[in-house]
């Protein structure tokens, strides 16, 4: 699941509460929180990919949501959650429908055509879509300085990488794998900017919950429409032991370290995951499945993120200025 989740719930920051830091191990443990989230959810991309090699995608994400999304909901109605309004559970919906269906399918499913390492750069560029639609589509930010060189940068950084997959362009299966990465990227993106918009006055952790259990629930039911399912009685070990990590280590531990940290420390400290998630999947791919890692790829993936890191800040300056 894959990867810009400061975001969408950046806002959230104020939902929460108020951080002050009481003592030091408060912040040690909300510092190794944040190291968690930086590795494992770098990792996922591999437990994808290697899921993919024994159950169509679909029903693996489908599945790894479904699974996720009902421990979430049973922790919140333990804690005495109500069920969403009609208002509420429609916002869910198309909430599911961005991020969870497209993005989370779409990016699972390509996994099953390109490396995970090069699936998670692409990923990760989410935030460069996200200025490009704010800025063109829906003229809601005009680009600064900073801005523009971090578009430019990151543009840069993903060409760098694709030209040491010239070769493989040409093969179908690898282009394919990538419009459906970029897809999945794009559909962040506009999540994102949807729901900042419109789910300002919901706990996003409830939401995320609902989201990943309906996501799943339409993953499912359009892998078994579509055929591409397998029954669960003739899949083998290896297949479950991705669906459980991808489970219980890349949402459920993963999200609560996640949540764990952001009420406990500055978010800007807590997005460095942003930036640390795809050198992770980059690193993890090719010790672990022998997938390409050249100077040239490993310099494009530096330059990639260095953009995303200029675009990120140069929202937040001018979201500074415009609020004094």
């Amino acid at each position: 699941m894959k990867n810009y989740i400061y975001d969408i719930y950046g806002r959230a920051k104020s939902i929460i509460e108020p951080v002050y830091l009481r003592n030091q191990s408060d912040r040690t443990k909300a510092v190794l929180a944040v190291v968690v989230v930086c590795f494992f959810w770098g990792t996922t991309w591999l437990a994808s990919k290697k899921g993919v090699q024994y159950m169509p995608a679909l029903q693996l994400a489908g599945i790894r949501q479904f699974l996720a999304g009902s421990f979430f909901l049973g922790y919140f109605f333990i804690k005495g959650f109500k069920l969403p309004t009609r208002d509420q559970f429609i916002q869910f919906g198309w909430m599911s429908l961005l991020m969870i269906v497209i993005n989370n399918g779409f990016s699972t499913w390509s996994m099953k055509y390109i490396p995970s390492g090069l699936g998670a750069v692409i990923g990760a560029a989410s935030p460069l879509w996200i200025a490009i639609l704010s800025t063109f589509v829906f003229k809601e930010t005009k680009l600064n300085a900073m801005t523009i060189i971090g578009l430019l940068l990151g543009i840069s950084g993903i060409l760098i990488i694709f030209s040491d997959y010239l070769q493989d362009l040409f093969n179908t299966n690898f282009s394919v794998g990538i419009v459906l990465n970029l897809i999945a990227s794009v559909t962040w993106a506009f999540g994102t900017i949807f729901t900042v918009k419109n789910a300002k006055h919901v706990n996003p952790y409830f939401s995320l919950g609902w989201q990943m259990f309906l996501g799943g629930i339409v993953l499912l039911l359009v892998a078994w429409f579509s055929g591409q399912y397998t029954p669960l009685h003739s899949t083998g070990a290896e297949v479950w032991y991705s669906i459980l990590y991808l489970v219980f280590v890349g949402s459920i531990i993963t999200y609560s370290a996640f949540v764990y940290a952001l009420k406990r420390l500055p978010a800007q400290q807590v997005s460095v995951y942003a930036y640390i998630n795809p050198i992770v999947a980059v690193i993890v791919g090719a010790l672990l499945n022998s997938e390409k890692l050249t100077i040239i790829i490993a310099a494009g993936t530096i330059v990639t993120i260095l953009g995303i890191y200029l675009v990120n800040t140069g929202f937040k300056r001018k979201a500074k200025m415009d609020n004094e």
